[in-house]
């Protein structure tokens, strides 16, 4: 398969997830703002910053939860002990199904991550608000059950997917699979003897450290503030309902984005070899899709951090009324947009790093990780304490900057003997920046005098402010970035024309 074919296939999978989240992460923040009119801070901190964490390790962090960590007042929050085991629960029930999504991620099973991801958000949407509202004296059962019916599903999709699949060994999908039968996916001894591939299982132990450490930094804040009770339930509560509105974004447009091309490029660069050792025509492309998706990252987290400043109470207020809109909510949003920026460009760097490091170049990358998260856990600490819940997203975007500064040298240095020189995405013309902070200006004074205290007028005015401020600025990209707005047409064109072939 050529370069360019593996590339209509990414934006193929990148756009098709791209609508999916979009849809039903327009339908789970509708119905999570409606939830928020019926439950407390103290409720809503609990689900989401301290059961899910026991969900990396089930039995020995739910242990830790019930008898070493403080437990809830159960006339706040009942059930607790319960919710912590069926989020374990649940959290084994996914990893069941975590093959079958490799696999389908890996072979760009479209329609089948957009079934499975579908009916399991829209039934565990549906569930949670029945429960809430017929039955909220269930508390921690509401979301633990929720949640436990949204692994079942999904994962019983895509057995069921596969399962149909390997039935037909004349299938020309079926044909592309590695695995002819469902047994393969279970662990078995090879025709050598041994039980294990030690090459294999080296390369897994490579990405399973560059994975935990991974996860102390995208999730360390959680862990320092349940250890170390550094918030209260309801401050948690708080930050992590601002979290999730905040990272809304970057999990509607950077996460598919970074997903699909992530393949693109494993299959398009050779590991091992460097830009001038490999076939010219793949690291031109991979150089140009990089270049332009670095582009679109940085012009959708500007974008987020301008806007998001000026719009962050009014967004607070309406998704969750004076419980969000009032205290350091506005403050947490608006210092979370700038965190937004950083987030798409690590997005896309990691995406390239992480596909074209040989497994030495990811176990050096490991030991950067180690002291990374070292250093962000003690940052957490000490910034808390000094501003507050800001402090977390002062230290994720300290983080998320180191990171994005090593994605950044390996990047130079892979293309560096080359003529290639994708970097250049990072940089915008004069005229597309005096827009943004134009834009900026104009909504910051209109936020001042608009919003949110002076009526529905006023904020419907404010609206339009900043809907004439995004018009303008978005006309500004379309005449000053031409080559990033011509890649866009031409994967999206060559993606449709992939949907009629198939």
């Amino acid at each position: 398969m050529g370069s360019h074919e593996v590339l209509g296939q990414a934006a193929r999978l990148a756009s098709s997830g791209l609508l999916l989240q979009v849809v039903f992460r327009l339908i789970t923040f509708v119905l999570n703002a409606f939830i928020l009119r019926f439950l407390s801070k103290e409720i809503v901190g609990i689900v989401n910053v301290r059961v899910p964490l026991g969900v990396c390790w089930s039995l020995f962090l739910g242990w830790v939860w019930l008898r070493l960590l403080e437990v809830p007042d159960p006339n706040v929050v009942p059930h607790y002990g319960t919710g912590v085991v069926v989020f374990g629960i649940s959290a084994v029930v996914e990893l069941l199904g975590e093959p079958f999504w490799v696999l389908a991620q890996a072979h760009m099973f479209v329609k089948l991550k957009v079934i499975a991801e579908s009916l399991s958000v829209i039934l565990k949407s549906i569930l949670t608000v029945f429960l809430v509202l017929w039955l909220p004296h269930w508390g921690l059962y509401i979301f633990s059950l929720a949640q436990l019916s949204y692994t079942a599903v999904l994962v019983l999709c895509y057995v069921i997917y596969f399962k149909k699949l390997l039935g037909f060994p004349k299938s020309t999908k079926q044909q592309t699979l590695p695995v002819s039968r469902m047994t393969d996916l279970l662990p078995s001894i090879l025709r050598s003897g041994a039980f294990v591939n030690w090459k294999e299982a080296k390369l897994t132990w490579s990405f399973f450290k560059q994975s935990f450490l991974k996860q102390i930094l995208t999730e360390g804040e959680r862990y320092v503030m349940t250890f170390l009770n550094v918030l209260n339930f309801g401050d948690q509560g708080v930050y992590d309902i601002v979290n999730n509105l905040g990272s809304l974004v970057a999990r509607l447009i950077f996460q598919p984005v970074e997903e699909s091309f992530y393949i693109f490029f494993a299959k398009v660069l050779e590991r091992e070899k460097d830009a001038t050792r490999q076939k010219q025509e793949d690291v031109a492309v991979a150089a140009a899709v990089l270049e332009s998706l670095l582009k679109l990252a940085l012009l959708a987290g500007l974008t987020i951090t301008v806007f998001g400043f000026a719009y962050s109470q009014l967004a607070l207020d309406i998704y969750g009324g004076a419980m969000l809109s009032s205290g350091s909510g506005p403050v947490l949003l608006r210092s979370y947009c700038l965190y937004v920026l950083l987030l798409a460009i690590n997005g896309i760097t990691e995406c390239f790093t992480f596909a074209a490091m040989s497994k030495e170049q990811v176990d050096r990358y490991n030991f950067t990780m180690l002291a990374l998260s070292s250093s962000f856990l003690v940052l957490s600490y000490l910034l808390t304490h000094w501003c507050g819940s800001v402090g977390f997203i002062l230290a994720n975007c300290f983080n998320m900057g180191i990171r994005i500064t090593q994605s950044l040298c390996f990047i130079h240095r892979y293309y560096r003997e080359s003529p290639y020189r994708p970097l250049a995405g990072l940089r915008l013309s004069p005229v597309l920046l005096g827009a943004f902070a134009l834009s900026g200006g104009i909504t910051s004074v209109s936020e001042v005098f608009l919003c949110c205290e002076q009526g529905w007028l006023a904020r419907l005015a404010h609206v339009a402010v900043g809907a004439f401020c995004l018009g303008a600025t978005l006309g500004t990209v379309l005449f000053t970035e031409t080559k990033l707005v011509h890649f866009l047409r031409t994967q999206l064109g060559v993606s449709r024309l992939t949907d009629k072939m198939t």
